[in-house]
């Protein structure tokens, strides 16, 4: 791992302006003429310019582990349990949570590990109680009237001091909103990583996380790892994982700490004057049955036959970005790294080709079926039913099969 380091005596008498100006990113922050140092801020990209371009001996990039004896060295032993952030809307869970305390669970029992959960807002005693039933060991809430609506400072503030308090070795957030704007400020003030978007955790005996993520538009999925920085930040999208049984109430053994923050450290410079309910739709990510067009498809009208099949089946119709990027469908319908994740039941793939970016968005669910004139399509490796054929003579087929067992059962009844 390289580190930048900045030897601050050969600086002194040297121009300020001339020091900053060596970044192209910014990344250089000298202090004022009466404090005598420079800053390296977050934008550093740990190019080397500053080294390269620089006056001699006052940067330095190296190499760096946990035996070099410029580094303070990080007892693991010290940081112990994996969070969950409870995240909620009037006191309302999202599904998210329970699926990362799921996972939390499974990756605590590899290190022998507790399982913490962060709940914060304003009159969400029943909402702490609802975490329980997960197999949360333990629910550090802060309930106070100034985290009523979501804002940034007060809530890091909050997820700040829980940290300071609990120490975890991991923190998992959803892919939210708020979790995407929550998780990556707290991890700034931790100083550690944080790797969005994950597909897939595991953990190793020293409580190293392993992450995986789609990167470089999907072509690629990088593994991640912070061994150096704790706690280790992960976001993850809902449908990714799944939600484990919720507990009988005389199976619960976990418990409730309630925790507070001085006002003061609660303020904000956002003031929320008016909050304005949305109308609630029913996306794809909550389907049970999914029908998906793609490329194959060939004129926009063509989409009213997959859109019967999906109404025949009880499910939605969806579509991946080719079609979105056409002005064929609602872009909330897309599948895929730029989409919606999902994780139906079934799903039926007509003139999909199944690229990575798409598959990512849809492999974990229960039964995919895949139509498609090319045997050798990614889908189709993917698909637990391949079928091989033009969707235009197949889902007539279909369409014609499943309304003669919806009439049949209607003159059985």
């Amino acid at each position: 791992m390289k580190e930048l380091v900045i030897h601050q005596s050969m600086s002194k008498g040297l121009n300020k302006q001339t020091l900053e100006d060596l970044c192209p990113f910014a990344a250089i922050a000298c202090g004022p003429a009466s404090e005598d140092y420079i800053e390296i801020t977050a934008a550093c990209k740990m190019c080397g310019l500053c080294v390269k371009n620089g006056p001699a001996g006052v940067f330095e990039l190296i190499e760096i582990d946990d035996s070099h004896p410029g580094k303070k060295p990080l007892n693991k032993e010290d940081w112990k349990g994996i969070a969950v952030y409870i995240d909620q809307v009037e006191g309302e869970v999202h599904p998210v949570s329970f699926e990362l305390i799921g996972k939390a669970r499974e990756l605590a029992a590899k290190v022998n590990a507790p399982v913490y959960a962060l709940c914060m807002g304003s009159g969400i005693a029943s909402m702490a109680r609802q975490t329980l039933l997960y197999g949360v060991d333990k629910v550090f809430v802060y309930d106070q009237k100034e985290l009523e609506h979501f804002r940034i400072e007060p809530y890091t503030a909050v997820f700040e001091d829980f940290i300071n308090e609990v120490k975890p070795s991991v923190c998992l957030v959803g892919g939210t909103t708020v979790g995407r704007s929550l998780a990556p400020r707290t991890a700034a003030r931790f100083r550690t990583g944080l790797t969005a978007d994950c597909t897939f955790l595991d953990i190793k005996e020293n409580t190293d996380l392993d992450q995986i993520r789609p990167a470089f538009g999907g072509n690629i999925m990088a593994h991640i790892h912070t061994p150096a920085h704790r706690p280790q930040f992960a976001t993850v999208r809902y449908k990714i994982f799944s939600a484990p049984e919720a507990l009988l109430e005389s199976e619960v053994r976990g418990v409730v700490e309630e925790r507070q923050l001085p006002v003061e450290k609660l303020s904000s410079r956002i003031e929320v004057l008016e909050v304005k309910p949305k109308v609630l739709d029913v996306g794809i990510e909550e389907a049970e049955v999914i029908v998906v067009a793609g490329r194959g498809v060939k004129k926009q009208e063509d989409l009213k036959m997959l859109e019967e099949l999906a109404s025949s089946l009880g499910g939605q119709l969806a579509a991946t970005r080719s079609l979105i990027e056409a002005g064929w469908a609602d872009p909330r319908k897309q599948i895929g790294l730029s989409g919606r994740t999902v994780k139906p039941r079934l799903i039926i793939t007509c003139g999909v080709s199944g690229a990575i970016q798409f598959v990512a968005g849809m492999n974990s669910s229960e039964l995919i079926i895949a139509i498609n004139t090319d045997a050798a399509a990614p889908i189709m490796k993917v698909a637990h039913i391949a079928l091989e054929g033009d969707l235009y003579e197949i889902l007539p087929f279909l369409l014609e099969d499943i309304k003669s067992r919806a009439d049949a059962a209607v003159l059985q009844v």
